[in-house]
């Protein structure tokens, strides 16, 4: 069955994968049908139909949907008594903890607009988007209040803080206003806070580092988030067509959650998916192999992935023949580079099937979804986009190129979020003519099947960490003894790409590769810095622009790693 012919037998008027036109922001777009308008209405609909179920497990911890909703009421009344109005942000930076959903619905039902910070920023890092994003609330971890105030004393004094799992004195514990994990189910049966929200109001701030070197805030509305509720399911019911199978229904799925939920990836993609089917998500303070397969084992884990990193560690693990993996189904991934024999390593050594897409933080996650034989038979592709999206390839000019060249991937769609925060000039270069220009480079096959071939944005993704080179050369700048410097991608099996720079040092000074990564340990965390950072004695190669010529860089690193 073709693309086009499984995607008509979903779409039917009536059926979970029906598709409407609307017109949102000036433009007529599709849109799928079913979605709840708002992010309260969602999460009333899954407490009648999934209360009793498992919903958030980390460790011993265990929260129903039931418990979870109540815990979202009651925050979401302090938050209101707090004086916590429609529009106001309020920022999260936590750990993955069954806190971190709670904080998410508990802002979001009472109209505000979430910000969800990297947990991995430093101080400095938190304090910008803080200040960058106008917070006025922000419920963290005791790490990360630690960071901000180490950053910025005067936080406290600027806004409320409300911390989680934190033994200090003398600060609001949200301990205080929804008790410990295991007592939620016992809180009181509150409704959610009366606010009237459009499918197209602002919902969260997803920041995403941008060629500025300061990251960017990717605004996004309740349509944005709500459109990843059906696309996994839709994926996976399309390729089930494709082969022959009938249309089922969603059961609930049981995800091992190795995404941080600040990412769109985490947040939108994996938690809401397995939220909309009352699935249970299983969340892991901090990645390591050997503890997720005594998790897939212990909780029956039926999808678990991420980043290609993740797959590739269970592949390889040792330890994986003392463990019972028969239960996980499907292992996705995305947001790195993948080699092209992984999705047949998952399908051999896994018993599973491989599952690839493509997406950003400006698309709100999943645009394009590949798995099983059609991602064994196109390995280098990310796949289709969704009914609901369109994509085409561009040159320069932002003209539309013809099948198969290369060019600059362009979205349209549903999932593309309103903009950036504060930030209009950015905003007109990214969306300005109503298709998000995503600095991808890519060729489109005749069924539209997407294959990026590499990216015009100076980025390197780390195991699924996006770093901007830019951002790194300007911490390096920052130091005394650096005149000149160049951050590059050098390959890695497992990671896809890993930073490395090169440098010049003013004459008369010195300064080793080891002060180097601790004075950037000091200012940027720690997955942006360099696994390797060499001395140049000349200047750096450049063009005649004057523009360094990073291939250049790239490969004088790359023999230098060679004669190592």
């Amino acid at each position: 069955m073709s693309l086009k012919e499984a995607e008509a037998q979903l779409c039917v008027p009536g059926s979970r994968f029906e598709i409407r036109k609307e017109v949102i922001n000036g433009r007529e777009l599709r849109t799928w049908a079913s979605l709840p308008a708002n992010v309260a209405e969602l999460a009333k609909q899954v407490r009648a139909k999934h209360g009793a179920r498992e919903f958030l497990v980390l460790n011993d911890e265990r929260v129903t949907y039931e418990g979870w909703f109540r815990a979202v009421a009651t925050l979401a009344d302090h938050l209101v008594r707090e004086g916590v109005k429609q529009g106001d942000r309020v920022a999260i930076a936590m750990r993955n903890v069954p806190e971190w959903p709670v904080a998410l619905f508990a802002a979001t039902v009472c109209g505000a607009i979430a910000v969800p910070l990297n947990a991995w920023w430093t101080g400095e890092e938190l304090a910008y988007a803080l200040e960058q994003s106008g917070s006025t609330v922000l419920i963290c971890d005791d790490e990360r209040f630690e960071r901000v105030m180490n950053g910025d004393p005067e936080f406290a004094d600027r806004l409320k803080i409300i911390v989680s799992r934190s033994s200090r004195s003398g600060i609001a514990s949200l301990e205080s206003v929804i008790g410990v994990v295991a007592d939620y189910g016992r809180l009181p049966n509150r409704p959610l806070p009366d606010v009237d929200m459009k499918p197209d109001d602002p919902l969260t701030i997803f920041y995403t580092s941008g060629t500025t070197g300061r990251p960017k805030g990717a605004l996004g509305t309740h349509r944005n988030m709500l459109s990843g509720l059906v696309a996994i399911d839709f994926i996976a019911q399309r390729g089930a067509l494709r082969r022959g199978e009938p249309v089922s229904e969603p059961t609930p799925s049981v995800t091992l959650m190795t995404i941080p939920l600040f990412h769109v990836t985490g947040c939108a993609a994996l938690l809401m998916s397995a939220f909309a089917c009352g699935g249970k998500v299983v969340l892991m303070h901090k990645w390591n192999a050997v503890e997720a397969m005594g998790l897939i084992e212990r909780e029956r884990i039926t999808s678990a992935g991420g980043v290609p990193t993740i797959a590739w560690q269970l592949i390889d693990s040792p330890e994986r023949s003392r463990f019972d993996l028969s239960s996980l189904n499907y292992v996705p991934y995305g947001g790195a580079p993948a080699a092209p024999d992984l999705p047949f390593l998952i399908e051999r050594e896994l018993s599973a099937v491989p599952y690839n897409g493509w997406g950003m933080t400006e698309t709100s996650g999943t645009i394009t979804g590949h798995s099983a034989e059609d991602y064994l038979s196109r390995p280098d592709s990310c796949g289709p986009p969704l009914p609901v999206d369109d994509l085409r390839v561009v040159n320069e000019a932002g003209e539309p190129l013809p099948i198969g060249e290369i060019g600059e991937l362009c979205v349209q769609g549903p999932q593309v979020v309103m903009g950036y925060w504060q930030n209009p000039e950015a905003t007109g270069a990214t969306f300005g003519d109503g298709w998000l220009r995503t600095g991808d480079l890519a060729r489109l096959d005749e069924e539209g099947f997407c294959t990026i071939v590499g990216r015009s944005k100076d980025v390197i993704i780390r195991g699924g960490e996006n770093i901007y080179a830019v951002e790194v050369e300007n911490a390096l700048f920052s130091h005394p003894a650096v005149t000149d410097a160049a951050v590059v991608a050098l390959p890695h099996d497992r990671l896809g790409e890993e930073p490395g720079a090169m440098c010049l040092i003013a004459e008369g000074h010195e300064v080793s590769e080891d002060a180097l990564k601790l004075w950037l340990r000091e200012r940027l965390a720690a997955f942006k810095i360099p696994v390797v950072i060499r001395f140049h004695h000349e200047p750096l190669p450049r063009n005649a622009n004057g523009k360094v010529m990073k291939n250049d860089v790239r490969a004088l690193l790359l023999s230098d790693a060679m004669q190592d």
